[in-house]
């Protein structure tokens, strides 16, 4: 590849450093795109919505910025007088901007001038017939013939395996953000842990959870928590008020910056049945045959071979499970490839940080989880 052009909103920030703004909450691609040419010595070019472009300024080492409007309406007015003429001071900024009556903005934002955008960054760059990685996994069949057309005559190739995989080597800094994410959860785990009792509902571990975290929140960097905790021998629903005997499975995440730890924990309201400690034992065989796994140059198909064998050679000799955890970031969810499973293909690098799962949901007994982060070190 010549170049990879980023179009998700995780792959925008990964490559930029930036927030890809509101424009993206559609999931459809076109509101942002970064330009990342093979040669390091040919500038990154970043479009960015209007509204966002200060903000980008200031956050990203890209210098070659270019907008694209969106539908939010909005300026810097700093030089205007405030008590002078609202009217005739704002159509001064606009004719500076080159702005007339003939001004229109997108219904949310218009993906053509992006692309439009990428096309002339192309031809600036020399790279206008070259061959260009596109991180495919962001595009609709519905969007890819408008962003084929704009980069045309350029080769157009699937760049997301190349853009997944820079994502899941992770910086220090991210690493440093995923552990205080994961530092934050467990804050949280103790909390839930401590309050569960015979009597309590689903909903008051819910809101021990919150609480606790956002008691102990840094001022900085927050951006959210989530749970599914369940409560009894239904792990998928209602509002279940906690029995002696009963399971409580707490699976948990919280963000800082945007990336998102994600832990689970098993808890039970007295002494475990048979059946019970039969089925957690077995999930924890697995998790400690596959945990020391975790290293560099081991196939994650390997850690899946491994961690189901060990579940399965406790007497349950059908269970399967599709993976076994999953990398970490800022994604739309809380799993990013690779994932710890069969069919993979991945291999285990330095620098990854990979949530470690052995899961089974089973109505009328309950939700078990067991699960960690684990960063993969050269040790």
């Amino acid at each position: 590849m010549d170049a990879l052009v980023l179009l998700s909103a995780e792959g925008f920030a990964h490559a930029t450093g930036a927030a890809a703004g509101v424009a993206t909450m559609w999931r459809r691609a076109g509101a942002v795109a970064v330009l990342v040419p093979a040669d390091p010595g040919v500038p990154e070019v970043a479009v960015v919505s209007d509204l966002f472009a200060a903000g980008f300024r200031r956050a990203s080492h890209i210098v070659d910025v270019r907008e694209s409007p969106i539908w939010v309406e909005a300026g810097a007015v700093e030089a205007l007088a405030a008590e002078g003429d609202a009217a005739a001071g704002i159509a001064a900024l606009w004719q500076a901007e080159g702005r007339g009556a003939d001004f229109a903005r997108p219904e949310t934002f218009d993906a053509s001038v992006t692309y439009r955008h990428l096309n002339e960054a192309l031809a600036g760059t020399g790279l206008a017939c070259g061959r260009i990685g596109v991180e495919f996994q962001a595009l609709s069949v519905a969007d890819f013939p408008l962003l084929a057309k704009a980069l045309s005559p350029a080769e157009i190739v699937d760049g997301t395996g190349v853009a997944r995989g820079l994502r899941s080597v992770k910086s220090v800094a991210e690493i440093g953000h995923l552990r205080q994410a994961v530092g934050l959860a467990e804050v949280g785990i103790a909390a839930v842990k401590a309050a569960v009792a015979p009597g309590v509902r689903r909903s008051d571990l819910a809101a021990v959870w919150r609480e606790a975290v956002a008691a102990a929140a840094p001022a900085k960097g927050f951006s959210g928590a989530w749970e599914y905790i369940s409560v009894g021998p239904d792990p998928w629903g209602g509002d279940a008020v906690a029995k002696a005997g009963d399971l409580v499975k707490i699976d948990v995440g919280c963000l800082i910056e945007g990336y998102t730890s994600d832990s689970g924990r098993t808890c039970v309201i007295g002494a475990p049945s048979r059946v019970q400690g039969q089925i957690f034992e077995a999930l924890q065989a697995g998790f400690e045959a596959g945990l020391p796994l975790l290293c560099p140059g081991t196939p994650l198909a390997e850690v899946h071979r491994v961690t189901q064998g060990a579940i399965r050679a406790k007497g349950f000799g059908a269970y399967a499970r599709g993976h076994f955890g999953h990398s970490l970031g800022t994604g739309p969810g809380s799993e990013e490839w690779p994932f710890i499973s069969a069919s993979g293909g991945a291999v285990l690098e330095e620098g990854m940080v990979m949530a470690f799962e052995c899961p089974w949901y089973l109505t009328g007994i309950g939700g078990f989880i067991v699960e960690d982060q684990v960063e993969i070190t050269r040790d």
